[in-house]
């Protein structure tokens, strides 16, 4: 894989020509910025943008203003190439949030391990209904201390609207669960992505994630995608590069919370 390429190619596919994540969002190209408007409980957000020094202030201050108007918190979704160089300034004297940065890694999925099992003493449980979903939200209280219920609506949106567009599961040790992650998968584009990975921390270590990332490279293999990408934390990307992720990039959320702007 040529990650200037994959990187040029998840630009075009994944930002420029994105589609909307939910049936209830739109998208909108504006001052140089291509944006994604939601339901409150959906993402609200900039997901592309070509900007220069002259013009980034002005469509910052408009993407506010739009998103202020609606009532809607929103996130810029910003990649170190993007420009101009002092993009992550200007939106954070804009009032932005800045959440932790994390790495854009990208697979080629006829390169990754397939058939990693399970440890011992564990089922994989596919998501498919609100029961499975509340399962899912359980690890994730467990493994990242927070409710997600942004999280939650998104998937059983998914389930319910877009059911061909995902594909969750569940780690069982008995009736706990321990291990949940999603994969989403982007029709008329190569790439499928990874989200929502996570492990309660008495069961880190012993391979799980390894897992997830195998059971979910096989589903989208089977859909036909090439690439398998992931945003990942500091934790993940040595397991990732393990399995074969390359580095692309990195990708810092700018948060916006219109009740403080």
């Amino acid at each position: 894989m040529n990650p200037h390429e994959t990187l040029a190619l998840f630009d075009d596919q994944m930002r420029r020509h994105a589609q909307p994540d939910d049936a209830h969002a739109t998208l909108h190209l504006t001052d140089g910025v291509l944006r994604q408007t939601s339901t409150r409980q959906g993402w609200n957000g900039i997901l592309w943008s070509d900007l220069d020094h002259t013009t980034a202030d002005t469509a910052i201050a408009n993407q506010i203003s739009h998103f202020a108007a609606l009532g809607h918190d929103f996130e810029w979704k910003l990649y170190a190439h993007d420009q101009p160089t002092d993009l992550a300034q200007r939106l954070l004297a804009a009032g932005a949030n800045q959440e932790p940065t994390e790495t854009l890694m990208a697979a080629t999925i006829s390169d990754l391990p397939t058939t990693t099992p399970p440890p011992d003493g564990i089922h994989l449980h596919p998501v498919t209904d609100p029961a499975g979903v509340d399962l899912m939200m359980q690890v994730h209280q467990q493994a990242f201390d927070t409710t997600a219920t942004h999280i939650k609506h998104r998937l059983l949106t998914q389930l319910a609207e877009a059911p061909d567009t995902v594909a969750a599961v569940v780690a069982m040790a008995g009736t706990r669960p321990v291990s949940a992650a999603r994969l989403d998968m982007h029709p008329g584009t190569h790439f499928a992505s990874l989200w929502s990975g996570g492990t309660v921390p008495d069961w880190r270590g012993r391979g799980l994630y390894r897992a997830l990332v195998a059971y979910r490279a096989r589903i989208a293999a089977a859909h036909g995608y090439r690439y398998l990408q992931v945003d990942a934390s500091d934790d993940s990307r040595p397991i990732l590069s393990r399995l074969g992720f390359i580095a692309l990039t990195t990708t810092t959320p700018h948060l916006f919370v219109v009740e403080g702007l």
